[in-house]
């Protein structure tokens, strides 16, 4: 794919985008705003303490093929036209570029390489991707062909700024830290794609109905997901996920593991939340919903009252979200008239017995 088929092909794309994402009208178009205004979303206000927080976007730039559709050539083209940024990036935040690419080509030499041995120290912490090349998805999409040709990443001497290549998107752009306020790496995130996007040559790809353009039709949009981690233990008691996920279904949000997506919960219950929604929706308003999901999930995790008929509540929202012939706007939370209701706000006890 091209970053325009989306509107190439658009007599099959829009109806099945605008039906995952919600849109029942069929008329929607995305709006990109970053601006919180005064809004203060620090959650030492919940009584938390620091948490682990990241906030990444997808991006594709103009003249490139989508990674699916790359070929080995274009791979190393694309790393090659990212290294003047990466210049840039460096001037501004330090750190330095780690690459994969086993050669340019003509005997021209990659000055980024690193060994497999730095590459293994990158994933475990975190810093880089895992081999695409193990991943079925990916191999299906031909999103992982040619590796590890045309991947690796930048870091800034903070470490709080990543800027993944050659990955599912041409860049995953994120910033991370250890903190409270979700507002930190929010704003650091805007910044630097202001400062990626102010770099001579560099475009991102967008469409006029559904704003940035990534590989998968889910992340579309914004292409933004914004998490933390949090520790719930009352609700992950069994050792999984699975009660957690039933919670945070009807508030928009999706639960991982600790590793990111199809990886184990941490044994203290930490699991990493995020909000579902990409396209239709303002940044500012995902970054307001993951903080609105933190402070409701802690008030189950953790309730001051008891609420009757719980399990009628979740019964009918599993049945809901679970039926084929239910439409994504009749699965989301509002249509359910579950968030914010103080239907949310039961113990621990009782959605460990009534999930049994």
């Amino acid at each position: 794919m091209t970053p325009t088929d989306y509107k190439k092909f658009g007599f099959f794309f829009n109806k099945v985008i605008r039906d995952y994402h919600g849109d029942i009208s069929g008329e929607k178009k995305h709006v990109t705003d970053w601006d919180t205004g005064s809004a203060d979303y620090d959650v030492k206000k919940l009584g938390l303490d620091e948490l682990s927080m990241r906030v990444r976007v997808g991006r594709n730039l103009t003249g490139f093929n989508l990674p699916g559709a790359m070929d080995k050539d274009e791979r190393i083209r694309f790393e090659k036209r990212m290294l003047p940024a990466f210049d840039q990036l460096i001037d501004k935040y330090g750190g330095k570029v780690h690459s994969l690419t086993p050669t340019f080509g003509d005997e021209e030499v990659n000055p980024n390489l690193i060994s497999s041995e730095e590459y293994k120290k990158l994933v475990d912490e975190h810093v880089m991707f895992k081999d695409m090349a193990v991943d079925p998805y990916l191999n299906s999409a031909g999103i992982s062909n040619d590796w590890p040709f045309g991947r690796g990443c930048w870091q800034s001497s903070d470490k709080m700024r990543i800027i993944w290549f050659g990955e599912e998107d041409q860049l995953r752009i994120m910033c991370l830290k250890k903190g409270s306020n979700l507002l930190e790496v929010f704003t650091n995130l805007n910044e630097m794609l202001k400062t990626v996007e102010g770099i001579d040559g560099i475009e991102f790809a967008m469409d006029e109905n559904y704003g940035y353009v990534t590989s998968c039709p889910s992340n579309l949009g914004t292409g933004m997901r914004a998490s933390v981690h949090v520790k719930i233990p009352k609700l992950t008691a069994d050792g999984t996920d699975t009660k957690a996920k039933a919670v945070c279904k009807p508030l928009g949000l999706s639960v991982r593991g600790t590793g990111g997506e199809h990886t184990p919960i941490g044994a203290d219950g930490t699991v990493d939340i995020s909000p579902s929604a990409r396209l239709f929706i303002k940044e500012s308003e995902i970054i307001e919903k993951l903080y609105e999901g933190i402070e409701k999930l802690m008030a189950i995790e953790n309730p001051t009252g008891v609420v009757n008929n719980i399990a009628d509540k979740l019964s009918e929202l599993s049945v809901a979200c679970l039926s084929p012939s239910t439409s994504m706007a009749e699965k989301s939370p509002r249509s359910l008239n579950l968030a914010p209701s103080p239907v949310l706000a039961i113990t621990a006890a009782e959605v460990s017995d009534e999930s049994k």
